[in-house]
């Protein structure tokens, strides 16, 4: 077996009540000192916030996170960072803002603008201790390596690989997911299951997280629905959380691919929520890829749930590209960018980013621009 590394946080909560042993800890390491919660408004508006800032916990607050954060959120955040002489940060909401809080980690002991970070293992000094709590089950930012960063001037999704900037602790209390809107869990939770996917037929993929990544796809599978049905359930978002979680170690080792390339060109110019671009174009870009590993897809649809018994295995991968529409359709996700507003003229200016993003080289197969191009096109 070829050399691989496995990073991810410290140490890591999980399950009800795991804010309140992460505050217990910081309490007991940072005493009195300063912190900067970074989330965004509706976590202040619904209330979740205020079991951190009524805390025993020194805590500013920026909540000013905006969903795909861009580089003029990072200069806001940074700007009250420097102000009020935090000594650690917590992210707490989704990718955005632990994305916007790994941000303010790398600016805390290094150079800006955040852009000098595009690419893999640029940052050089480890920054301030950076705590995040999850609140959505898809994104794993909690344990990754990754930030992701729209450029405002450039429209280009920075994409920001480096493990200095995995979280120290990270947290998943399913029960400020309870809150989480049916469109918004539907688009995170295939999020994850790309993770999942793309992890598992990536170049850099290994027998630990060829494992991690099938368990991660039939946790996904299993449950999705049923948080998607039922936002009050306890035991789907907990499951979720779990799914996902373990998608991102398999990620954070084995890398993505063309889906999350080809997803964040389609999110910096025209804003689109970034779970429903990996969830539209995971079968079509799936479906490009199964020639090329086709006995990976055939334990994907196995993952899946697909009945693939007296199938031959090029029948079996063919069953996981249906699948994965399949679920698509079961929990919601618009059937192309075009619903959307996206047009043919928006899909010919995204070829040149998705082909040069940090992802792309972790796809089974390298595609040509005019396959990037014909890919979106198929996903309109």
């Amino acid at each position: 077996m070829s050399v691989f590394k496995l990073a991810f946080p410290k140490i890591n909560y999980s399950g009800v009540g795991s804010i309140e042993a992460l505050v217990e800890r910081l309490t007991e390491e940072h005493g009195s000192e300063k912190g900067l919660l970074i989330c965004d408004p509706a976590l202040v508006e619904l209330g979740f916030a205020d079991k951190l800032l009524s805390s025993s916990l020194n805590l500013m607050l920026f909540k000013d996170v905006r969903p795909n954060p861009d580089t003029n959120t990072v200069n806001s955040a940074y700007k009250m960072y420097s102000e009020s002489e935090a000594q650690f940060i917590i992210g707490f909401g989704g990718g955005s803002s632990i994305d916007t809080a790994k941000a303010i980690k790398i600016l805390s002991a290094n150079d800006g603008p955040i852009a000098a970070y595009n690419g893999i293992e640029k940052v050089i000094t480890l920054g301030v201790p950076l705590y995040a709590i999850n609140t959505t089950a898809g994104t794993a930012a909690e344990v990754t390596s990754n930030a992701v960063i729209t450029d405002t001037e450039t429209h280009v999704k920075h994409v920001i690989i480096s493990d200095k900037i995995i979280p120290e602790i990270s947290v998943n209390d399913p029960s400020v997911m309870l809150g989480v809107p049916r469109g918004t869990t539907a688009a995170t939770g295939i999020d994850a299951l790309t993770h999942a996917v793309e992890s598992f037929v990536s170049v850099g993929a290994h027998k630990l997280t060829d494992y991690i990544s099938l368990e991660a796809i039939k946790t996904i599978a299993q449950n999705l629905p049923k948080a998607v049905d039922d936002g009050t359930s306890i035991e789907a978002r907990e499951m979720m959380a779990y799914g996902q979680f373990i998608a991102g170690l398999s990620f954070n080792s084995a890398g993505l691919g063309m889906v999350h390339a080809m997803a964040h060109p389609a999110g910096a110019h025209k804003d689109l929520p970034h779970g429903v671009c990996n969830a539209i174009l995971l079968p079509v870009v799936c479906e490009f890829n199964r020639p090329y590993c086709v006995e990976k897809f055939a334990r994907v649809a196995k993952a899946l749930d697909a009945d693939t018994s007296g199938m031959t295995v090029e029948e079996a991968s063919l069953a996981a590209i249906d699948e994965l529409h399949a679920l698509n359709r079961r929990v919601g996700i618009p059937e192309g960018f075009a619903q959307l507003g996206v047009t043919e003229e928006d899909i010919q200016s995204w070829a040149d980013d998705a082909l040069a993003d940090p992802c792309a080289g972790g796809n089974p197969h390298p595609m040509t621009r005019d396959q990037v191009i014909a890919l979106y096109r198929k996903a309109l």
